[in-house]
């Protein structure tokens, strides 16, 4: 029987497969560009007054880097799949490279532990923002350098040619896992032709350790297109956005990746984005200085602290104290936990009321919030780098309405089918639909408070 004609998708999927070597150049092609944007501005001096992204080669290098790079890899992943994973990313690159000319040893089971991309995604977030590595050099050479000499450390010790760092320590990895569920695309796998291949099948190196023939979405899959055509079952395939959030069950779905969208994503991302815009913010610095100066007590005043602990740039005037790192923190803190806590407690009652859906699977209806959050806030660098040069973009304000109100209706719709899933009478459903809307009106509040209110 002669075989069915590969779909387009199908034919570059394998393409990605039998031009490895152009991938391969491609990545290392990117960790050069990497490096020269993360590192040479380290050594040049800070913009005078006046610089624009044309005319001086540090802002040029941070508008590249966090005014489109950024923006440009979530819109990615959220669209193709964790493409940026398998095909561009630096440090997959550099620690798979490690990987293959280290010490090869097994992966230990505290490296395997489920809650680090939930740690690391908190850590880098919050401490990002006390040191500013969206506005200085040093500080996004100490974060992302560091982050890839951990990358190309962890590649060297375990595993052999593996992405072990990518699969279970890397602080954006959970976030990728998140947007690659409402992909369009995916690596679609044929259990039946699986098991009806002829012969011994070749070998396939899978770099992030997925289970190939049990291989059901996009969250884990980094995309490269290695595997594509083994055994006649694997194939790039379109797909609905909404499949692999609707098919996850209970016992598939990651409680790890829920607390990650609850905490991380819809917590403590926005708080951060939030923070330099709040009022609340404003006020609570403004009497906590009040209160020490009355009480004649300094020291939470003094602005000394180090670059690398805190924003200290004098040469701009740009010098975070003691205290603007503890509220920075403190608020970023306050806001992921009351928020976190509340959606968590009101997934957990609407997953119970509706029946047969775990509060984690439940989770994954926000994702499409979630990302667009991301998005915007990102952006919000782009368009204050754009603003700066005399340029606003027409239409912004339109643009993120639309995208804010697409992705919550999408993630409303996602809860209302997740909860159908229970079978419960109309009651419990819509109570459970209103208490699954509370963590999905949260983000779409802190957002409108963000672009429109503040």
């Amino acid at each position: 029987m002669a075989r069915p004609r590969k779909t387009r998708l199908a034919r570059i999927g394998d393409a990605l497969r039998r031009h490895r070597r152009w991938v391969l150049g491609i990545q290392w092609f990117v960790v050069a560009f990497y490096a020269t944007l993360v590192v040479l501005p380290v050594f040049l001096p800070l913009p005078p007054t006046g610089s624009s992204i044309v005319s001086n080669l540090t802002l040029a290098a941070q508008f590249a880097f966090w005014g489109l790079w950024w923006p440009g890899v979530i819109l990615s992943t959220a669209l193709f799949g964790r493409v940026w994973c398998g095909v561009f990313c630096p440090e997959g690159a550099v620690t798979e490279y490690a990987s293959r000319h280290g010490l090869g040893l097994s992966i230990p089971r505290w490296v395997r532990w489920s809650g680090w991309p939930v740690v690391a995604f908190v850590c880098t977030t919050v401490y990002g923002q006390l040191v500013s590595v969206y506005q200085y050099a040093a500080p996004a050479l100490l974060i992302l350098g560091g982050s890839t000499l951990l990358a190309a450390a962890v590649g060297f010790v375990y595993g052999r040619e593996k992405r072990v760092w990518c699969r279970y320590l890397c602080p954006v990895s959970g976030v990728f896992s998140l947007l690659a569920k409402i992909a369009p695309l995916h690596y679609r796998v044929d259990e039946a032709a699986w098991k009806a291949y002829p012969g011994p099948p070749p070998r396939v190196d899978c770099a992030p350790l997925v289970d190939l023939r049990h291989m059901t979405g996009a969250s884990d899959c980094h995309a490269c297109g290695r595997c594509s055509g083994h055994r006649d079952a694997i194939e790039l395939a379109a797909r609905s956005p909404s499949q692999e959030v609707l098919a996850a069950t209970p016992s598939r779905t990651d409680s790890a990746l829920a607390l990650l969208l609850i905490f991380g994503t819809l917590g403590v991302a926005v708080g951060a984005f939030q923070w330099s815009v709040s009022p609340w913010f404003t006020a609570a610095r403004q009497a906590a200085a009040t209160w020490l100066i009355d009480h004649d007590s300094f020291v939470l005043l003094q602005d000394n602290a180090p670059w690398w602990l805190l924003t200290h740039f004098p040469e701009v005037n740009d010098a975070f104290t003691w205290l603007d790192g503890l509220l920075v923190s403190g608020y970023i803190g306050v806001y992921a936990l009351v928020t976190g806590v509340l959606g968590w407690a009101a997934l957990r009652a609407a997953a119970r009321l509706a029946g047969g859906i775990g509060w984690d699977s439940l989770a994954m209806g926000l994702v499409p919030v979630a990302g667009a959050g991301l998005f915007l806030g990102l952006t919000m660098t782009t368009l204050t780098q754009l603003r700066a040069e005399g340029w606003v973009p027409p239409g912004v304000a339109s643009a993120r309405a639309l995208l804010l109100a697409g992705a919550a209706v999408w993630s409303l719709w996602l809860g209302w089918r997740l909860l159908a899933r229970g079978g419960a009478g109309w009651t419990n459903r819509l109570a459970a639909t209103a208490l699954y809307a509370l963590p999905l009106g949260l983000a779409v509040t802190s957002w409108t408070l963000i672009f429109w209110v503040w």
